[in-house]
């Protein structure tokens, strides 16, 4: 018996999501770690750790980021540069002002991803974006966990189509 059963192509096919931040009551912890699951195909049959199976997300939305407590004025971001005295740090706050929100998701999401080679090449599929509007609404196929497509007209002429029962001479 072979065990590559559903390992199609259409199994591997990325399909698009779309996460309105601003609109979804949940933090930003928890709003990441939704996406890094996603971004690594978690939520498909065919889920391995060592393969790139996951899905694009665009998240819309980011001036509108929730966090609870004090993060904002305390949480510290870090960057080195390798050099001797190189260490800088800026809060939430400012990397809001000069960053956007998208950049502080952006970071939240690559700390839940796992350490590995495919790390970055997930990472490209999160697109963030400050406002509502975005290239990509030709190919967003859910939008949160609802999916967009049985909104179309083509589709729903197709199930109108489908249900009327054909007269047979």
């Amino acid at each position: 018996m072979s065990q590559a059963v559903g390992k199609t192509r259409l199994a591997f096919s990325r399909t698009w999501h779309c996460v309105d931040v601003g609109a979804d009551p949940r933090s930003l912890g928890r709003l990441a770690s939704s996406i890094a699951l996603f971004l690594m195909g978690k939520h498909k049959p065919i889920y391995d750790p060592s393969t790139d199976c996951g899905d694009y997300v665009v998240a819309v939305g980011c001036h509108d980021l929730r966090v609870t407590g004090k993060k904002r004025l305390q949480k510290q971001y870090y960057t080195h540069n390798t050099r001797p005295g190189s260490l800088r740090s800026m809060t939430m706050d400012k990397m809001f002002e000069k960053w956007g929100g998208g950049e502080v998701l952006r970071r939240a999401v690559r700390g839940m991803l796992p350490k590995n080679r495919l790390r970055n090449k997930r990472l490209a599929r999160l697109k963030t974006f400050e406002g509502l509007h975005h290239p990509y609404k030709q190919n967003i196929v859910k939008i949160g966990h609802e999916s967009a497509i049985g909104s179309l007209p083509q589709v729903q002429e197709a199930f109108k189509n489908a249900k009327a029962p054909e007269s047979s001479p």
